[in-house]
Formats: C-alpha cells, sequence, structure tokens
C-alpha cells in the first residue's frame, strides 16, 4: 500500500509541477512533509532538497528517489517514487510536442509562455521560503554563510577564494 501511495504522491507532483524542480519543491513537500502523509519532517525534507542539489541530475528525480528510500527502506520504493515523478511528465511533452511544432509561430502561444513565466518564479519563492525555519537558522554560523554568500555575489569574488576562506573558517571554528 505505502508504494501505491508513493506512486500517486510522485505521479500528483509530475503532473502538476509546471517550471522545473525547484518550482515542485513546494508540491512535494505538500505531498511528504504536510497531512495526511506525514511521512517526513521538515528538517529530513530540508536535507533530502540540500543532497538533491549536490547529486547530479534534476532535484525533482532526486528527492523522489531520496524520499522513495526514506519511506520504505529500499530501492523499490526510490524506483517506484521516480517512476511517479517522470511518467507524467513524459506523457505531457508526447502530446504537447506535436502541438508546440504545429503551432509555435503563434502569438497564442508566445503569451501563454509569457504569462507562464512570473509563476514559475513565484513557485520557485515558494520553495525557498517553505523551507525556512528554525532548525535551519539556529546559529550565527548560518548568519555568517548566509552574509559571505551574499557579499561574495554582490562584490563578485571568485567562487574558489570563498570555499578556501569557508574552508579556513571551518578549521577555526570546529578545530
Amino acid at each position: 500500500m505505502i508504494y501505491l501511495e508513493l506512486f500517486l504522491s510522485f505521479f500528483k507532483v509530475g503532473l502538476f509541477g509546471f517550471g522545473g524542480g525547484y518550482a515542485m519543491l513546494p508540491l512535494i513537500k505538500q505531498e511528504i512533509v504536510d497531512a495526511p502523509h506525514l511521512w517526513l519532517t521538515i528538517e529530513q525534507f530540508a536535507d533530502i532538497v540540500a543532497i538533491s542539489q549536490m547529486t547530479p541530475g534534476p532535484i525533482a528525480i532526486n528527492s523522489a528517489t531520496f524520499v522513495g528510500y526514506t519511506v520504505t527502506g529500499n530501492i523499490l520504493g526510490s524506483a517506484t517514487a521516480t517512476l511517479g515523478v517522470c511518467i507524467p511528465p513524459f506523457i505531457i511533452m508526447l502530446i504537447l510536442s506535436k502541438f508546440y511544432f504545429k503551432f509555435k509561430e503563434s502569438k497564442y502561444s508566445e503569451k501563454v509562455f509569457y504569462i507562464l513565466k512570473p509563476a514559475v518564479v513565484g513557485l520557485i519563492g515558494a520553495a525557498a521560503i517553505s523551507l525556512v525555519n528554525k532548525s535551519n537558522f539556529i546559529d550565527y554560523v548560518s548568519i555568517i554563510l548566509f552574509a559571505t554568500m551574499f557579499i561574495g555575489a554582490m562584490k563578485k569574488i571568485d567562487p574558489i577564494k570563498l570555499i578556501l576562506a569557508a574552508g579556513a573558517a571551518g578549521i577555526i571554528i570546529y578545530g
């Protein structure tokens, strides 16, 4: 029964998750953290998102794979969740590709894509906001990390220098 629930939950994510992996995160959170399933805590979800970002591949597929394994404790759960999230977009793209090549020069298709862009930005913003909680920001290290990242991005500091500085800070702080 857990496999069917897992498949259907991620099928829903794949079916309604427009805008790519980051835009799917609020939907994934709703399916696995919120009622009725309550499979993971928000802290576990944040950890899975972090791991999914570090591993190669789309974040939605990586998240589904990790959640499937975490919930069931085996590879079959990973495969079930991964198939659930992959099948709907595959079918939708098969159908839409026929229409896209037929109507790609249409002013209506351009308007649809123009309208979808802000919605995708909103979904990604919702994903970022949903991951902000007390457990992710409990000490001064998080504040230093954010400030360093922000200043590095604004001043266009070489990422390698930031990584080396973070390593040195880690050695100093954690010995």
